[in-house]
């Protein structure tokens, strides 16, 4: 039952001129508590405090009613509060109208719309410790105030199908809880230009300029046309957020030679501020763009950074902006793209180390070109969808063959294993003459796609080695030969593609890192297939193979990076592997042999070993799988070996 209340009116006397000068007679201020009163003793509260002494000796909940003369004091301070923020807040969005050149305030409607590699551990320590933290020991649980009697009443008849989650907050009210079932409001925009690592002078403004500058006509290019960034300068990004500012900074120092001083600093920032953002409750769309940026070229940390920041996305709720567009919500036009870039980057870092992604396909996903409807999408929308429609399929391929090695495919699975091909073939066939060159990156866009297209292929066809034995070599069918063939020529083809078309050598720097993983995975195929499956027959020319793996280390070596940069580690590494194969050394040690060690992470060569495997024959116990540990100590980043090698056949 609702509660009454009494009225206090000024006209309340019911006379003309007299209910207008009328007063209500104001009662003297309550200074004891509720217990004290109704006992009628002195009340011990003092000024400031919370509890009187009485209430505290008895363990008494002490409360203070307040009187009409404190309730009409507050009522009047908190009106007088609001006018004023009001009309702040209208000269501000007037001011923000009138520099957009749009209506102004009182002309808009409600229907009115507008669219629109890593540094030393002794350094980031150091980094770490000069800055002060929050770290929650203990959240405390805090229980928000019970609503108002008569808005219980007032509950939408579809808050019945909100998240269970959602129920128990509703019994609990307690904050904590809240804030992991609602989309916690953005971060507020606020000017960080006065205590950013910049303004510390750590970096230079001069030097953090001309980063920026790089990173916004090259390198933001190869996201997509642009996608993960929506400012134009650098005031604008540090206004915004200092993470996205030291992730730009960093990854664009990693391009750049003689840029490694900057690099430690930018990196060594990023690093701190995102281990600071794991434990904030709010947080922006720049917080998702920043972790993208540094996922997609920062090896040692891309498949950490790719999940915070989709679990930062989902906070957000941008898993719902697909369905909110289609209705007509132009305002999550942005969050719905940003949304797309996600799922990439996350398929990037899942599919290529063999792990399960973490973005699933949903209605957004499966119906993903419908996006592409939309008004206002650009070619870079198109570049995008390509990669969500490729990587649609790469999923279902892993979810069908599995992530296990060591499991050899039966020749059942060939089937799947050829209509997967006829989908990579569809695919590419209706992306590639869709995507438009660009003017900065000129006609990668659509080459990318024959890049890509092969790489899927490679990783498809390789599956029909996979969990085999080379002793057995001259046992395999002719089918499962077929679909290796087909894999060798999709290898050769990732190499030659890189050497031939000067759209794709130029963009070597300045690829994300999956590209990288592409070019690296084709080279130790060919070279794994010629050691390990002589006696299967098939079709290698590996003269042809040794010279486009020289060219492809030489064109790395030759980059123009920074020395920090991946490709000068790849570069090193094949290098190293193509003079061994050549030379002919190879560790075949038989007491190993009998040790039955895991394949794919035992080491590759033995640079003491002076044997000579060159006619030794493939069917024997020669262990190939042997050379991964050493890789991954001498070849390689070992975050990065991990990625190329996990899937290798046999």
């Amino acid at each position: 039952m609702k509660r009454s209340h009494r009225e206090v009116s000024p006209d309340a006397s019911g006379s003309n001129g007299a209910s207008r000068s009328h007063q209500p007679k104001i009662s003297r201020k309550i200074r004891a508590c509720q217990e004290c009163q109704s006992r009628k003793i002195k009340c011990g509260i003092e000024p400031g405090d919370v509890s009187c002494v009485r209430c505290q000796r008895l363990g008494l909940q002490c409360v203070v009613n307040k009187s009409l003369q404190t309730l009409l004091e507050d009522e009047s301070e908190w009106k007088s509060s609001m006018e004023h923020k009001t009309e702040q807040l209208q000269f501000a969005v007037s001011d923000i109208l009138r520099q957009l050149n749009l209506p102004r305030l009182g002309d808009l409607t409600p229907g009115t719309s507008t669219s629109r590699t890593s540094p030393s551990i002794d350094h980031f320590q150091e980094r770490r410790s000069s800055r002060i933290r929050h770290v929650p020991h203990a959240v405390p649980m805090v229980r928000e105030p019970s609503p108002d009697p008569t808005s219980r009443d007032e509950i939408e008849a579809d808050k019945m199908a909100e998240a269970p989650m959602a129920s128990l907050f509703e019994v609990t009210k307690l904050r904590n809880i809240r804030n992991n079932i609602h989309a916690p409001s953005p971060a507020p925009r606020r000017s960080m230009l006065r205590d950013d690592f910049l303004s510390q002078g750590k970096i230079s403004i001069k030097d953090a300029e001309e980063l920026f500058q790089q990173f916004k006509v090259s390198l933001s290019q190869y996201l997509w046309g642009g996608i993960a960034l929506v400012h134009d300068n650098l005031t604008s990004v540090r206004e915004s957020s200092s993470l996205l500012t030291a992730s730009i900074l960093a990854v664009t120092a990693l391009h750049i030679p003689a840029k490694e001083s900057i690099f430690e600093i930018a990196y060594s920032e990023f690093l701190a501020l995102v281990s600071e953002s794991l434990f904030e409750t709010s947080h922006s769309l720049d917080d998702v763009r920043s972790s993208c940026i540094g996922a997609f070229w920062l090896s040692d940390v891309s498949w950490k950074l790719s999940g915070h920041a989709v679990r930062i996305a989902t906070e957000l709720h941008l898993h719902q902006s697909f369905s909110k567009v289609l209705r007509g919500q132009v305002e999550h036009f942005e969050r719905a793209q940003l949304w797309y870039l996600l799922y990439v980057v996350d398929h990037h870092f899942s599919i290529a180390y063999g792990r399960p992604p973490v973005i699933h396909e949903d209605l957004s996903i499966s119906c993903h070109e419908t996006f592409l409807q939309v008004p206002g999408i650009l070619q870079s929308d198109w570049r995008l969808h390509s990669q969500v429609a490729v990587f649609r399929i790469l999923s279902r391929m892993y979810l069908h063959f599995g992530p296990d090695g060591d499991k050899a495919l039966c020749e059942a699975d060939f089937e799947a294993i050829r209509a997967f091909n006829l989908d990579f073939d569809a695919w590419r066939t209706r992306w590639e003459p869709r995507l438009a060159p660009n003017n900065y990156i000129s006609s990668y866009p659509s080459r990318g796609v024959i890049m890509h297209w092969n790489f899927a292929k490679l990783q498809l066809n390789a599956l029909a080695l996979r969990g085999l034995s080379p002793r057995q070599a001259h046992l395999i069918s002719d089918q499962r030969r077929e679909f290796a063939n087909h894999a060798i020529q999709s290898a050769t083809g990732i190499l030659a593609l890189l050497l031939d078309e000067p759209s794709i050598r130029s963009s070597i720097i300045g690829v994300p890192l999956y590209l990288h993983t592409t070019i690296t995975y084709a080279c130790v195929f060919l070279l794994k297939v010629h050691l390990r499956w002589k006696a299967a027959r098939l079709n290698i020319d590996i003269q042809l193979a040794f010279t486009l793996i020289e060219r492809t280390a030489q064109l790395l070596a030759s980059s123009g990076a920074s020395e920090k940069h991946l490709a000068h580690h790849i570069s090193r590494g094949l290098s190293s592997m193509l003079k061994k194969s050549r030379k002919g050394k190879l560790k075949c040690d038989p007491a190993q042999q009998a040790t039955n060690l895991d394949m794919s992470t035992m080491p590759m060569f033995d640079t003491n070993t002076q044997e000579d495997w060159s006619g030794v024959d493939s069917g024997s116990d020669v262990m190939f799988g042997d050379v991964y540990s050493h890789f991954e100590q001498e070849f390689f980043p070992p975050v990065f070996f991990d990625m190329v090698t996990t899937q290798m056949p046999g």
